[in-house]
């Protein structure tokens, strides 16, 4: 099932982001163009807690696109900035905003932590038993 803009930024985008900086304070109104209309979206960034609401209120970043483009940041994971630098989105304001927004929107589908790549990599030895015996963080192999 294809996750579409407008049903992300209504149901998960409002409420507090732990990855959200809690000095970082802003507003951003969201364009999002479709065969002639746009819909707007305005939220209120502050002490790591979003408001989402419908509005074309002046905002400290405009992020404007097709629909189109928004649905693929949502669905496929497409990183907001590489859509800046392909004009597939403008950006007006406080560019700060826009990287912030990066951590409201979901990754790629098969993204994994660095951490758990690393494990995944990570040589393993067995004693006797065939225990795993890889090295604790910090212990000399």
């Amino acid at each position: 099932m294809t996750a579409s803009a407008a049903d992300y930024l209504s149901r998960c985008v409002a409420g507090r982001h732990d990855n959200l900086p809690e000095t970082i304070n802003g507003t951003v109104r969201l364009d999002l163009r479709d065969e002639g209309s746009t819909d707007h979206w305005f939220l209120t960034i502050g002490d790591q807690r979003v408001g989402v609401s419908r509005s074309a209120e002046a905002a400290d970043l405009v992020v404007a696109g097709d629909r189109k483009v928004f649905d693929r940041i949502v669905a496929e994971g497409t990183h907001i900035g590489a859509a800046l630098v392909r004009n597939d989105i403008t950006a007006q304001g406080d560019l700060r905003l826009l990287m912030l927004l990066r951590r409201l929107f979901p990754g790629p589908p098969d993204a994994r932590h660095p951490r758990q790549v690393a494990a995944e990599r990570a040589p393993t030895s067995r004693d006797a038993s065939g225990r795993d015996r890889s090295p604790e963080r910090g212990e000399r192999q």
